[in-house]
């Protein structure tokens, strides 16, 4: 009976079906919609050109119907390779005309970091829902800003959290919640990549809103909240320059501890020097670990049983799969704005606790 639900799930893939791996998307929501979900991509930047795109091809409740772009050359290619219609295609400044388009259902907002707010918040003036990348805003008070205008205007808000939507990262959530090996009790997060492309948006404060912190950073973040099943209480960071001449005005390396509310403690890492992918968690009567734990996949892990064995699926098709099902049968999104919004929270109380030194408290509202 322990392995009903990976049989379960090494079937569903095996048959080819994509659906939301998450058990409360197995629970409440069909496997699949009645139409498919018309979405049009913001943004044709590499992740939107070789994942986003890929996994729309490969999903079976969306469609890629159009896009937004301020390059001619690249409206031109994608129109051609996704056979999209003239009149789905946009630039920035003819955007806001989204509204007048019935066959578009939703928006991708997939910009630099400091347009996600503005995007998102014109595509829901315009009536469309919108799903955002994550980090979802620059800071706290600008998410709370976007959930708050999108409820306004009664469209629904996602962000783009690719791993809550697969098989891997849903047993790490299953066993905080199972406590299959006690509850958790240190949770050790890394991950970090070599950026030193001085000319990329993530190098730039204006358009990142910081650095590896913010990029790879809230990965971690988010693992040690699905890890634990919690909510941190308090927090203490510190940053690091070693290459004070690549890195200007961004963080480069910074650390952090979490504490949560039954006294497990997570400690992060990011950083744009070197390369990692980890995630080990030490419960009462057992471990896991994960490396590659974030990255596009395969994910591989084991923990005190044996190697974690579950489909290696397209996350981004799986993720686009399960917002369709929430948006067209008109129910809660399973990576909402207040998902983004609690990262955002916790970004904000690092950063402070880096500057200060001291240990930083957090209130999740």
């Amino acid at each position: 009976m322990k392995n009903s639900r990976r049989d379960f799930l090494r079937n569903l893939a095996a048959s080819g079906v994509l659906v939301p791996l998450a058990a409360q998307n197995l629970q409440a929501y069909p496997i699949t919609t009645d139409r498919k979900l018309r979405v049009v991509l913001c943004g044709l930047g590499s992740y939107a050109t070789n994942q986003l795109a890929p996994g729309l091809s490969q999903s079976k409740n969306c469609e890629l119907v159009g896009i937004v772009t301020g390059s001619p050359e690249k409206a031109a290619k994608w129109k051609e390779k996704y056979n999209l219609a003239d009149k789905n295609i946009y630039n920035y400044q003819n955007f806001d005309t989204i509204a007048n388009n019935p066959d578009i259902d939703v928006v991708y907002v997939v910009l630099p970091n400091s347009m996600h707010a503005e995007y998102v918040m014109r595509t829901a003036k315009a009536g469309k829902h919108v799903i955002t990348e994550k980090p979802m805003s620059m800071d706290a008070k600008q998410a709370r800003e976007m959930i708050a205008y999108c409820k306004s205007k009664n469209v629904k808000l996602g962000v783009g959290y690719r791993l809550h939507y697969e098989p891997f990262t849903n047993e790490v959530m299953r066993l905080a919640k199972d406590k299959d090996f006690g509850k958790p009790k240190f949770i050790e997060t890394k991950f970090a990549w070599r950026n030193r492309d001085l000319n990329a948006w993530r190098m730039n404060n204006k358009w990142s809103g910081g650095g590896a912190l913010m990029d790879v950073g809230i990965y971690c973040i988010n693992a040690s909240r699905y890890a634990t099943g919690e909510e941190p209480i308090s927090v203490t960071a510190q940053a690091i320059k070693t290459e004070p001449e690549v890195y200007r005005d961004i963080e480069e390396t910074i650390l952090w501890q979490l504490k949560f509310p039954s006294g497990a403690i997570a400690s992060g890492m990011s950083s744009y020097t070197t390369n990692a992918h980890e995630l080990s968690i030490h419960y009462e009567k057992g471990s896991l670990s994960m490396s590659p734990a974030y990255d596009y996949g395969p994910l591989k892990g084991t923990t005190s049983k044996g190697p974690m064995d579950f489909p290696i699926v397209h996350h981004q098709a799986y993720q686009m799969d399960g917002f369709a099902v929430a948006i067209l049968n008109n129910k809660p999104v399973l990576t909402p704005g207040e998902e983004g919004l609690k990262d955002m929270i916790i970004i904000d109380a690092i950063k402070k606790a880096a500057i200060t030194g001291k240990e930083v408290k957090i209130v999740m509202n």
